[in-house]
């Protein structure tokens, strides 16, 4: 039997087939459309997600149910010593907390290592890629929850909002706020902290959101993560919800405003698109966690 595995779910973006890949497991996330239930990429993939969301359905997102997060428990532990298990933030999302007190049942206790480090879309797939990396250099899954938690604040990422319709439906801002905006060409930057999601910046277009994004960015870089940036130890990342075509110029705006760093880009969950909408765009950044 194998020491140590990971598990994750699909709020890191991460699919079924890209875990495999990866060699750790992923909890699929149950969403309702239309008063039926879905799990994201395996009863429901991204592109029919996003046909249903730009014809109107009404989508809502769920926790998983204990039996399922102990399903997927169960299995990795057939196969591992013992698991980490990193879950959407708990200041999004109370399936983390959820996860925590099932994990002091006393079937898991010592066993599985539930990670709440505030992270969710790229940075939560980057804290999954940081994980097998750690599983390699030999450390446990006690070791690995305690470095990737201690790194819980060396994250940002800016998300910019399109259209404000997906906003409105799921109640994030009024109607008036919605038509005002529109009439007005507001797109809106959300930041993503340390496991909240707020609005940053209200911007005059899309291209001047995007400018804004490089801009806040580009100033964490150099104070908040200038340490980690000079040891080579912060990862550039893009998020979208957009076109292949829109998503390609982005990435190649990100690279020419940061030359020499490589930018790891993921497609935005399902949970994070059904506010955002089909066209958002991001930027982001996470540290390589310091080992103990």
């Amino acid at each position: 039997m194998k020491k140590v595995g990971v598990v994750t779910d699909s709020h890191s973006g991460i699919t079924q087939k890209q875990a495999e890949e990866m060699g750790v497991m992923v909890l699929p996330m149950p969403f309702i459309v239309n008063g039926k239930d879905y799990l994201e990429d395996v009863t429901l993939s991204r592109e029919k997600f996003l046909q249903r969301l730009t014809e109107g359905a009404q989508v809502g997102t769920s926790q998983p149910s204990p039996s399922d997060v102990t399903g997927i428990w169960n299995r990795a532990l057939a196969e591992y010593e013992e698991i980490v298990y990193i879950p959407i933030s708990s200041g999004i999302s109370g399936s983390c907390m959820t996860a925590m007190a099932l994990a002091g049942g006393k079937s898991y206790q010592g066993r599985v290592f539930v990670v709440d480090n505030g992270r969710v879309s790229v940075p939560m797939r980057r804290s999954v890629m940081d994980a097998v990396e750690m599983v390699r250099e030999g450390y446990d899954a006690a070791q690995i929850k305690t470095m990737l938690e201690a790194a819980k604040d060396q994250m940002r990422i800016y998300l910019a909002v399109d259209t404000l319709e997906y906003l409105k439906r799921g109640g994030r801002i009024s109607r008036t706020a919605a038509a005002v905006g529109t009439v007005m060409n507001i797109k809106p930057v959300l930041k993503l902290g340390c496991g909240t999601l707020d609005t940053y910046k209200k911007c005059r277009g899309f291209g001047l959101a995007k400018k804004a994004m490089l801009e806040a960015m580009r100033r964490d870089l150099e104070t908040e993560f200038a340490e980690q940036m000079k040891k080579g130890e912060v990862y550039l990342m893009a998020a979208t919800s957009a076109s292949a075509e829109a998503t390609g110029a982005w990435v190649r705006e990100i690279e020419a405003a940061f030359p020499g760093m490589e930018v790891l880009w993921d497609y935005l969950p399902l949970g994070i698109t059904c506010h955002v909408g089909p066209d958002g765009l991001g930027i982001g950044c996470s540290c390589r966690p310091e080992r103990i």
